[in-house]
């Protein structure tokens, strides 16, 4: 494909269909015009990209035009974008780190181009790990170092010599290239995330590796019923504890944790186990460094970025693309199917969604739900654009991407088609849910929790935009607050979670809440479930990566799986109900089941109940009350029996439930659904009913 769009060209932008997006919410229409407008954007900046040469499909592998490429003859060719410079220079070891021995030729539209022959005996010029920089010559005469914004490789020194990453070539010999050997895993109708990253993968103080990560985590996650994982940190990040959220060099992936083809090895191993894997990308923003960073690559404070307060994000102290400007749309564009052809990935889960969409990035506002708030001036129309195009030109590329969008603001048509004027997203992220449990477990006793204020926060999302239903993520783990274990639990934790200890009321209200919070987030929160990689077992205490105010201690930053393989510790109940949960929900499919039918949100009782799936889920978060004979509302007559107990004493519960008791319902109507059946609900505890 490329050229010009022609009526059978499967690239060619949908006919609009935003009437639909006004079926489904009539409250749109008032923003017609602006929806249309987008749109009207979106087509235009496509039509743009298919107007280069070799269109869309050459546009989104800029990584073949720019950097440095190794030809089939050996040759290398390196070309950059960089309109501010006067001149460019590539050195290395290649030329004995001479300067200016190998200028670049200047090319059109702020492009430059270098070729350098095979050596005589056909042999490449630029040694597989050698080092390269790229010397910037300022209007003024000034020669700057740089590294290339497409170098694939980036390697830090030891921390004696430098703090900068270095660029190498990475170039390895075919026998030293990894195959993919396994197929792809299929697009999970329920998606459950397992969220994790590869360093602290590792119960040693130190950083882990992909193949370590491979070995002995990849398994884990299986085990654990989770058929979806979503890696951070991997597009590489000078600061170690950003958590790789300011990123300097787009197109390497983290050498932290190994090479690249190490990474490749990850990605097929958990295909091989069936996992769909999701890269946690970062185009919201990018890190200040100059030296190893985007910044001022040109000698400039404009290039990939907006000039001036435009460019800058105050709260995170970092630069903001420029995202109406060629050359970074296809640096963008490019850089997500680099991830997606080169390593495997099969989506992504785009960081800072918020700050994009709105030129307030988000700072100081609350966003109370009023439309005006998402389609007046403060919407940021470029990135809403850039946005429409990577889930457009995604999708179309790779039929089975999944991207998931981390929005706090709720914007309306996140999560549609961008033929219907959306942004084209498959999932977004349900973030009040785990700020509403946070809330909860610190501000509130058990006996305050609203349960009608629970249930509409678990539910309320917008009518069919998917969204991820989390309990707690990276966000909540992070040193500076707490996880919900260590909120429940807190210094018990070090003193009362072996089976050995003597009984503790605090302990015994963690671990039941913990089940709870967990079980009514999966079973009501979303069509999709996330976990932070520890959290399914309560990993104690906080998350802080090596830095100078911790004396660049490993000790936080790791994830203690030996606690929950302990048999003679606590922690191993909570695994085996995150795992009970999980293939539940891969027997029943609740999360891509119709949203879940609420039919009791009891206050005094602390009683809620709800079906989906053909699963009834009864709740008691009541602290020392229990109920004989309780009914519950029933939509589908018949006999049930109890799926999952909360109680069961293989969760650390009390074995108050019995398995073996039948449950018939009784053929008049209760709670709004056409029948009721009589439970047991013990005090603090989650019971899930299935039909015979």
């Amino acid at each position: 494909m490329g050229g010009k769009y022609s009526s059978m060209d499967p690239m060619d932008v949908e006919v609009p269909e935003i009437n639909k997006l006004f079926e489904r919410d009539g409250y749109l229409r008032p923003y017609e015009k602006e929806i249309r407008r987008r749109y009207a954007c979106f087509k235009d900046s496509i039509e743009k990209i298919e107007s280069q040469d070799g269109g869309v499909q050459e546009f989104t592998r800029g990584y073949r035009y720019f950097g440095m490429n190794v030809n089939e003859d050996n040759s290398v060719t390196c070309r950059e974008w960089a309109p501010g410079a006067q001149q460019l220079f590539l050195t290395g070891d290649f030329n004995d780190w001479n300067r200016t021995s190998h200028p670049y030729k200047r090319l059109e539209f702020g492009k430059w181009e270098l070729h350098i022959a095979a050596k005589e005996d056909g042999s490449c010029p630029i040694n597989h790990l050698s080092e390269v920089k790229l010397v910037v010559q300022k209007p003024d005469g000034t020669l700057l170092d740089r590294l290339s914004p497409w170098a694939s490789y980036v390697l830090q020194p030891p921390l004696h010599e430098s703090l900068t990453f270095k660029q190498r070539l990475w170039n390895p010999p075919k026998s030293e290239r990894y195959t993919f050997k396994h197929p792809k895993a299929q697009r999970p109708k329920s998606l459950r995330i397992y969220e994790c990253h590869v360093g602290i993968g590792t119960p040693d103080p130190k950083i882990g590796t992909y193949k370590e990560f491979a070995q002995n985590v990849v398994p884990r996650i299986v085990k654990q019923g989770y058929n979806a994982i979503q890696l951070m940190a991997i597009m590489e990040h000078a600061y170690y504890a950003s958590f790789g959220y300011q990123v300097t060099s787009f197109f390497a992936a983290s050498s932290r944790y190994g090479t690249p083809e190490e990474l490749k090895e990850l990605v097929d191993t958990a295909h091989a186990a069936g996992l769909f894997v999701l890269l946690d990308i970062v185009h919201s923003h990018a890190s200040k460094n100059v030296a190893d960073g985007l910044n001022q690559f040109d000698g400039t404070n404009s290039c990939y970025f907006h000039d001036g307060a435009r460019g800058e994000h105050s709260l995170w102290d970092s630069r903001l693309f420029n995202y109406s400007e060629l050359e970074v749309m296809r640096f963008l564009l490019s850089n997500l199917r680099w991830y997606a052809d080169e390593y495997g990935f099969d989506g992504f889960r785009f960081d800072g969604v918020t700050s994009m969409l709105y030129h307030s990035r988000g700072i100081g506002q609350g966003f109370s739900g009023n439309y005006d708030e998402y389609f007046g001036l403060n919407v940021d129309t470029e990135a809403v654009i850039y946005l429409m195009l990577a889930n457009h030109i995604l999708h179309y590329l790779f039929p089975n991407m999944i991207t998931i969008a981390e929005d706090v603001s709720g914007m309306p048509g996140t999560c549609r088609p961008v033929s219907e004027g959306s942004l084209g997203f498959d999932y977004r992220l349900g973030m009040a849910i785990p700020d509403k449990w946070i809330e909860l477990v610190k501000e509130y006793t058990d006996e305050a929790w609203n349960m009608g204020n629970i249930v509409h926060t678990l539910s309320n999302r917008r009518w069919e935009e998917k969204t991820i239903a989390y309990a707690e993520s990276h966000d909540q783990a992070l040193v500076g607050d707490k996880t919900l274990a260590f909120w429940l639990m807190d210094k018990e934790m070090y003193t009362h979670m072996s089976t050995l200890s003597p009984p503790s009321d605090i302990i015994d209200r963690g671990i039941a809440l913990h089940k709870l919070i967990r079980l009514i987030t999966h079973g009501l929160g979303g069509e999709g479930y996330l976990n932070f990689m520890g959290n399914e077992f309560g990993h104690p205490e906080w998350l802080d990566f090596p830095r100078q105010g911790n004396n660049n201690s490993y000790h936080y930053a790791r994830r203690q799986f030996n606690l929950a393989d302990d048999p003679l510790l606590k922690y191993k109940y909570l695994n085996s109900f995150d795992a009970a949960m999980n293939h539940l929900e891969e027997k029943y499919g609740w999360l891509h089941s119709n949203p879940g039918y609420v039919s009791m949100k009891h206050e005094s009782d602390k009683v809620i109940a709800f079906e989906r799936a053909g699963l009834v889920f009864v709740f008691n978060f009541h602290p020392n009350q229990s109920f004989s004979d309780y009914a519950v509302g029933v939509e589908e007559p018949g006999e049930y029996k109890v799926v999952l107990s909360s109680d069961d004493s293989q969760f650390g519960g009390y074995d108050r439930i019995d398995h073996k008791v039948p449950h018939f319902t009784i053929p008049d109507g209760y709670a709004g659904r056409r029948n009721r059946m009589l439970v047991y609900i013990p005090c603090r505890t989650a019971t899930v009913y299935g039909k015979v």
